[in-house]
């Protein structure tokens, strides 16, 4: 059954959610993986898998080590683009825009919300740093699970925290038959959202 077009009247993010949801209820596997493309000051790109852990009207929330290359390349140039592929759903979203940190509150509460081990393992992690033997970050991570034992507070770390893209442009894509996809993208102005449908 071909679905039905896209609503060019809806609100961006209230139509991202309706998909998220339907996506959470089709993909096997993290429905919120998205791509994320970063780029160096000179205009060098670098493209990785992260996953999404928050979008309401403000923007579309993720995060990381400060120390990393992706924040290493947003905090040089914080301009940034997403994107969602649900293969099973034949739909994609691309969202382009800038970003800025999330409150340290933010931080704070979804650093508390990880598993025990995730907050263990962001401690002990170099992220995207060289690491000569596998052996130094488990031997960290012991460490570390020792000091704080089950039931213990673990404290965020300072090069921990997260970042907010805040889109000037959403582009909402689903396949059709005889690839005569159906494509509408949303563009920030001023005066709010501009929204068109485009060619396949």
């Amino acid at each position: 059954m071909t679905a039905a077009l896209i609503d060019l009247g809806s609100d961006p993010f209230a139509l991202f959610a309706a998909w998220m949801q339907d996506a959470e209820q089709a993909e096997p596997n993290d429905a919120n993986a998205m791509a994320l493309a970063t780029a160096t000051p000179d205009g060098r790109p670098s493209l990785r898998m992260i996953l999404l852990k928050g979008a309401d009207a403000r923007g579309f929330v993720f995060y990381t080590n400060l120390e990393s290359r992706k924040a290493g390349e947003l905090a040089e140039n914080p301009q940034a683009a997403l994107l969602f592929h649900w293969k099973s759903l034949r739909r994609q979203i691309r969202i382009e825009g800038t970003v800025q940190p999330v409150t340290e509150a933010e931080a704070d509460a979804y650093f508390a919300s990880r598993s025990r081990i995730s907050r263990l393992g962001a401690i002990a992690s170099d992220q995207s740093r060289p690491l000569a033997d596998r052996a130094i970050f488990e031997d960290r991570l012991a460490a570390l699970q020792d000091r704080y034992p089950e039931g213990a507070a673990i404290p965020r770390p300072a090069n921990w925290s997260g970042f907010r893209l805040v889109p000037d442009r959403i582009e909402f894509w689903q396949d059709r038959p005889h690839r005569l996809h159906d494509r509408a993208v949303w563009l920030r102005r001023d005066a709010g959202w501009e929204v068109t449908r485009l060619y396949p």
